[in-house]
């Protein structure tokens, strides 16, 4: 078994600390940024407006997991006092209410260029957003949090900041499985870039990430006391309507239904 007892922190200086979890966060942004840049230089695309759409980007992002965790998984708690919303420091993203967050922020985003379609960004943000999950995962891990169940596996982690209770390593089952699923992605690109059905990379990922997220929510310690008892958590329950989304969007390219 192995003993995780890394702290979060990499150093501090005064009041000001840097932490894993911050620089992996920001790691998938930079990361995301250098493969769309790649991506509009290949298909001709306006690099000046990167930037614009980064930010996007970013607020989507961030809107949406912070939202997204006070909706779905403690509203009464940060209703009750809205400024808690605003404490992002104290933790607390969803990664579904990003996902919504995205969709919401690129679809502002394209009704102001009208040479960059929605779902033609919605196909190339889907590699991006599949590798931020990779770091985003591992970031949670040196947070020792989204811990897994109880377990008496060879590769359980005792996370000694939480208990000393050998547990399964979900966080890096899923930064694994979303590090495939984006080298996945990126190879459909290369290889059908020039005829890619419009949504293919979309719905791949919708399936394939919720679909993973799903069944590894099994192996997870809940995230909020109201999914004691619970046959399927709050994860497990917004991953549904992404899965079937995924479903309909492969199943219309598949018939021949799909369009710009």
């Amino acid at each position: 078994m192995i003993i995780w007892d890394v702290s979060p922190e990499i150093f501090s200086i005064g009041p000001f600390t840097v932490r894993w979890y911050g620089l992996l966060f920001a790691s998938s942004f930079f990361t995301g940024f250098l493969i769309i840049q790649w991506v509009f230089k290949q298909e001709n695309k306006p690099e000046k407006d990167l930037d614009e759409l980064l930010l996007y980007m970013i607020i989507g992002t961030l809107l949406g997991a912070r939202l997204g965790h006070s909706i779905f998984y403690d509203p009464i708690y940060y209703f009750s006092s809205p400024v808690r919303i605003l404490k992002v420091w104290e933790g607390g993203l969803a990664s579904h209410g990003g996902a919504i967050g995205i969709f919401l922020a690129l679809y502002v985003y394209a009704r102001r260029k009208p040479d960059q379609e929605y779902l033609w960004l919605l196909d190339r943000m889907a590699i991006v957003v599949a590798l931020s999950g990779f770091f985003i995962r591992l970031g949670n891990l040196f947070n020792s949090e989204i811990v897994g169940k109880p377990a008496a596996v060879a590769w359980a982690f005792i996370f000694t900041r939480v208990d000393m209770i050998p547990r399964h390593p979900t966080q890096l089952y899923e930064a694994s499985a979303y590090l495939i699923i984006f080298i996945m992605l990126i190879k459909i690109y290369l290889i059908k870039r020039n005829k890619i059905a419009p949504s293919l990379l979309l719905g791949t990922f919708l399936v394939n990430v919720f679909t993973f997220r799903f069944f590894v929510e099994f192996l997870k310690e809940n995230q909020s006391g109201f999914e004691a008892g619970m046959p399927i958590n709050m994860g497990q329950i917004l991953s549904i309507p992404l899965i079937l989304f995924g479903i309909i969007i492969l199943i219309r390219i598949k018939t021949g239904k799909s369009g710009n």
